[in-house]
């Protein structure tokens, strides 16, 4: 049986932001890029999330701030065109594909999933994602449902990209049945409180 990992969620909405210590963050200073890297939380969540960053060349963790909640930051990726956050139950799984990538895996997320060692995503695990490019939903939030059905839980399987893009999306689940189920929540009427973005 195929391990539960979220991989295609890790695919989709953290693909390119796992080493995410870009050249324009750099020279921000680390206040600066702790408050970038909590925006696509809630308001409630933010002042205790741990915030981390990922050295491109050695896969190394850095914390910039210890947090004193469920929640792990990085700082924005402007390669990736975006800034996530996480329960901490993914942190083992980011964290094995920052050194992957960074060793040049070619398929970091396979050998993750291989990888028995790392704990399998608890069912309800949530990713937070803040784009920074117009073409894509700018907040999304999206809880990992390993297995889940859209009669198992209730949630539609019909797309809501279209009506997310234009703030009046509603979740809907994508990969219904396999171990990489998960709903994606587009956030209305996004305001950042930073008035970024």
């Amino acid at each position: 049986m195929q391990r539960s990992f979220g991989l295609a969620v890790a695919l989709v909405v953290v693909a390119g932001a796992l080493l995410a210590v870009p050249t324009s963050a750099r020279a921000q200073s680390t206040a600066q890029q702790i408050a970038d890297a909590v925006l696509p939380l809630s308001d409630d969540l933010r002042p205790g999330a741990t915030v981390v960053s990922f050295d491109k060349t050695t896969g190394a963790r850095t914390v910039l701030r210890e947090g004193t909640n469920q929640v792990e930051c990085q700082p924005p990726d402007m390669e990736a065109m975006q800034t996530i956050c996480y329960s901490k139950s993914l942190a083992p799984m980011m964290a094995r594909l920052a050194e992957l990538t960074a060793e040049g895996d070619e398929n970091p997320f396979a050998s993750v999933q291989a990888d028995e060692s790392i704990p399998e995503v608890p069912f309800g695990a949530m990713v937070y994602n803040l784009r920074h490019d117009d073409a894509r939903i700018k907040l999304m939030w999206v809880m990992l449902v390993p297995g889940a059905t859209s009669e198992s839980i209730g949630v539609s399987t019909v797309t809501e990209r279209n009506d997310g893009l234009a703030g009046k999306g509603r979740p809907w689940l994508m990969a219904a049945g396999t171990p990489n189920a998960h709903i994606m929540i587009p956030i209305n009427g996004t305001a950042l409180s930073d008035g970024q973005d």
